[in-house]
């Protein structure tokens, strides 16, 4: 048996739900020296137990849950869990993360992960309390909400007692179903449809308890670090902690980041109607923080009268209000709120509701759609009736519903009638709300993240706005409209953020002035492993090539390193973005060639080689 060191247990629970086996993998050492934890590993692990056949529905697709060494201990923002499996949306590499105390508390009780194979005969929910580990009925759960479960199984376990679950979404197997943690405070793992992953296994939560100290190598030379670094973060990310998320909306607007109309226009003269100012002023009652987050950019938001009068719990975030807000033209806070309430109930996606609903809109207006085949809703621009009843009927899964829970490129691929030009995705995942044609380096960031279009797998436009990361050279904020530089920067930036995501660190922890240089010391401290810089960022360029790999074997190649026609060539000419539009083209050349990827978008074998991901089946 391994021997915990720190930062880690060194071991991960196997649960085998066709067989109710219950079990413990010890894993080799290598595994957490060559990939850290959280993303890393878990992408190890898929790209192990699964291959191009593997249907992400069927018992075969695992779903796995990791902590990073990170999790659990108080280095600022690492109150984060992943979750990977094959996407039953995209049928490619699928991962999420989620912030919230859920993750930590896995960790306090011994854990460094969860790998769950195999589907029960019935719906059930796993209990974890400390080394004791069952698997319990959850028939009289099945159907409820992710707050009425959470509550339920608090009810029956104790208040601290942290739950992971899906809500009905999840259950009917909807394709842009999320996993929710925190009850109504909804820290949501919500890209890729990993909701219905879960639900295919019949599991309809996992319960967490636990009361161990996750053991520090140096816990002296940790609290001098935190001493010096906390103070920064706090007052480097003072505007988030007030308006959240939601207060870069406004800006957006005017930089031409934010997506209006379908991603047809770059200006929107009613976006302060739905900005973080106007929350904190009228819906908002506190902030909410992560596990050991100094930031505190949750939104807690109540709305006590009028149509959204239920409305108790987390606040719309920045995308949230982008998709359902801009995309749509809805000017209605408490609607907006009120749809991501009822996103959040069912566990879905908000990106891609949003995204879905302003997609229908469009179909509407060019007459692609009936009103009979809406079920008898107006689906016109800015309408916060249709935005909210659409999002119902997605929730419930009936009428047209079921077609909005497809995502994009599935109510394409059902509708047809040249409705592909109104599906802004790509490889079958939703654009998040930034806009290329404003932030440049979006475009090869969103043409080749490993899990469809994300804006977090490299954000790079973090360095575009105000981070930095001075041990690359990166010393100020790089202009957003230029071209060259732009695919090494997406090389440092996914490199950089595949190491967070497996130490399992906040991205925000970058606007709070976190370096490379922090990160380093803080393995050092908290894993006892002296790094490199170089050695880091070879591990971050190992787990983001073996991510490329793994859908290179689904048959992903440089065809599918693409943007929506509406992106790549309809400038919007409005302030802050004028007539610009990315070459995809030229950055993507200078990606490739930093990647060391062949002109197929392939990692070449002399890649491969120097990262150690020599195994014959990663060869192409």
């Amino acid at each position: 048996m391994s021997v915990a060191q720190g930062g880690y247990w060194k071991k991960i629970l196997e649960i085998n739900l066709s067989a109710g086996k219950i079990s413990t993998l010890v894993p080799e050492e290598a595994l957490y020296s060559d990939y850290l934890g959280g993303s890393g590993i878990a992408a190890k692990l898929l790209y192990d137990l699964t291959d191009e056949k593997t249907d992400p529905l069927g018992e075969e697709n695992p779903l796995i849950y990791m902590t990073g060494p990170f999790t659990g201990t108080r280095v600022p923002t690492s109150g984060r869990h992943q979750i990977t499996a094959k996407s039953p949306l995209t049928g490619i590499f699928g991962e999420g993360d989620a912030g919230g105390a859920w993750g930590a508390m896995l960790k306090k009780a011994g854990w460094d992960g969860i790998i769950i194979t195999g589907k029960a005969q019935s719906p059930v929910y796993i209990v974890i309390e400390n080394e004791h580990v069952r698997i319990e009925d959850a028939q009289k759960l099945w159907g409820r909400s992710t707050f009425d479960t959470e509550d339920a199984i608090r009810e029956l376990h104790g208040k601290k007692t942290e739950v992971s679950c899906i809500g009905p979404a999840g259950e009917r197997l909807t394709p842009v179903a999320s996993i929710a943690q925190g009850g109504e405070d909804a820290r949501m793992v919500g890209r890729c449809g990993l909701g219905a992953v879960m639900g295919s296994k019949k599991l309809k939560a996992i319960a967490v308890i636990g009361d161990k100290n996750v053991p520090i190598a140096d816990p002296e030379r940790f609290d001098r670090q935190q001493k010096a670094i906390l103070p920064q973060i706090v007052e480097n990310t003072k505007a988030m902690n007030l308006l959240g998320t939601a207060g870069g909306t406004v800006g957006a607007e005017k930089s031409g980041d934010l997506p209006i109309q379908n991603w047809r226009r770059g200006g929107w003269s009613e976006v302060e109607q739905i900005g973080g100012q106007r929350m904190a002023d009228t819906i908002l009652k506190k902030n909410y923080y992560c596990s050991s987050c100094p930031i505190g950019c949750g939104r807690h938001v109540e709305i006590t009268e009028g149509a959204y009068a239920q409305v108790c719990g987390a606040g719309p975030e920045y995308e949230t209000l982008g998709m359902m807000g801009g995309a749509c033209l809805v000017s209605d806070l408490n609607a907006i709120t009120y749809a991501a309430d009822l996103c959040n109930r069912a566990g879905l996606d908000t990106i891609e509701a949003g995204s879905a609903i302003a997609m229908i809109m469009e179909c509407y207006e060019q007459d692609l759609i009936s009103l009979e085949e809406l079920d008898g809703i107006d689906a016109s621009w800015g309408s916060a009736t249709a935005l909210v009843e659409l999002t119902r009927k997605l929730c419930d899964g009936e009428g047209v519903g079921k077609l909005l829970g497809l995502g994009v490129r599935g109510i394409a691929q059902k509708l047809g009638k040249g409705s592909e030009e109104y599906a802004i995705h790509v490889k079958g995942l939703a654009l998040p709300a930034h806009d290329p044609r404003c932030f440049n380096s979006m475009a090869v960031g969103y043409a080749t993240s490993n899990r469809g279009a994300c804006h977090l797998q490299g954000a790079s436009y973090f360095f575009e706005k105000t981070a930095t990361m001075p041990e690359l050279g990166y010393t100020q904020p790089q202009a957003k409209h230029e071209e060259k530089g732009k695919g090494k920067l997406n090389f440092h930036a996914q490199n950089i953020m595949a190491i967070l995501d497996s130490l399992k660190m906040c991205k925000f922890a970058l606007y709070g002035g976190v370096h490379l240089k922090e990160m380093r010391e803080w393995i050092a401290s908290v894993i006892g492993r002296e790094i490199s810089q170089e050695e880091l960022l070879a591990i971050g360029e190992r787990i983001y090539n073996l991510k490329r790999m793994y859908n290179v074997r689904c048959g992903i190649t440089a065809k599918d390193d693409t943007l929506p026609e509406r992106i790549l060539k309809t400038p919007r000419k409005d302030e802050g973005t004028g007539e610009y539009l990315p070459s995809l083209h030229n950055m993507l050349k200078e990606y490739y060639q930093e990647r060391g990827w062949d002109s197929n978008s392939i990692p070449s074998k002399e890649t491969l080689l120097r990262l150690g991901l020599a195994q014959t089946e990663l060869i192409p």
